[in-house]
């Protein structure tokens, strides 16, 4: 049985596994979902209330993450010529932990790997009240300014704890905004 790798260390040779089909289908919130996500929806339109599209996007991509029967791509060994089927994922953001998961390594990856210098580095968690959130997901360019304030105020904080002025230190950001908790409800958090 051949090994099935990912990435160019497979094609070198550095490092193999052998591939397994994931099967969402037999997760318990696969399973929740795909039982009572239907019928929430049809309590709602009895109520003459509808999910919101972006929920029900997300919820409907979910139910088809990794499944063949909603397409697939065949994959052959180059060494064995064995063949393998590969399920399309959703690639969404919110709600599919698989989709998520590899979402938040390879950013995690790409900047380790190729953005961030190797120096010390902080990381800062900046919550807002919900009313603004609400303002930020209606205005986005509001958000922006905001975040600029964040950032001008914590480089300025470092730059003074550090003993250096702003003319000599220098500080970068990276900002991830998360639009989703953990119920799908509508989240701004930088």
């Amino acid at each position: 049985m051949p090994t099935w790798g990912a990435g160019r260390e497979a094609v070198l040779g550095a490092e193999t596994r052998r591939y397994e089909r994931r099967c969402p289908e037999q997760t318990l919130l696969y399973q929740l979902v795909d039982e009572h996500y239907p019928a929430f929806v049809a309590e709602l339109a009895a109520q003459g209330r509808e999910v919101p599209a972006y929920v029900a996007r997300e919820f409907e991509e979910y139910l088809k993450c990794g499944r063949l029967e909603h397409g697939f791509l065949r994959v052959r060994c180059e060494v064995c010529h064995q063949e393998r089927l590969v399920a399309f994922s959703c690639k969404r953001r919110a709600f599919c932990p698989s989709c998520g998961a590899r979402r938040m390594v390879e950013s995690a990856a790409l900047l380790v790997d190729d953005i961030l210098p190797e120096v010390p580095i902080r990381q800062w968690v900046v919550s807002f009240p919900y009313a603004l959130r609400f303002l930020f997901a209606t205005r986005p360019a509001v958000m922006g300014e905001v975040l600029g304030i964040v950032y001008r105020v914590i480089a300025g904080h470092l730059v003074k704890k550090a003993g250096e002025t702003q003319t000599s230190a220098r500080t970068g950001a990276v900002t991830l905004i998360q639009r989703f908790g953990s119920a799908l409800n509508l989240n701004k958090q930088a």
